[in-house]
């Protein structure tokens, strides 16, 4: 069976997101936050964080 993205359950600041996107691409979740405030900047990554916030599992 392969990975699973899951939000993270230690390593979150608001919902685990990033935390869970970082640790599933084995990267630093520091990295995927900065991603996502740059997206946040547009107007896209608000909804895009909300939308991973709702479909990705605990």
């Amino acid at each position: 069976m392969g990975k699973q993205l899951y939000k993270s359950a230690t390593n979150r600041k608001i919902c685990g997101v990033c935390g869970g996107i970082g640790e599933y691409f084995n990267i630093d979740p520091t990295l995927v936050r900065v991603a996502w405030a740059i997206l946040a900047c547009t107007g896209t990554g608000i909804i895009a964080y909300l939308a991973c916030a709702i479909i990705i599992p605990d």
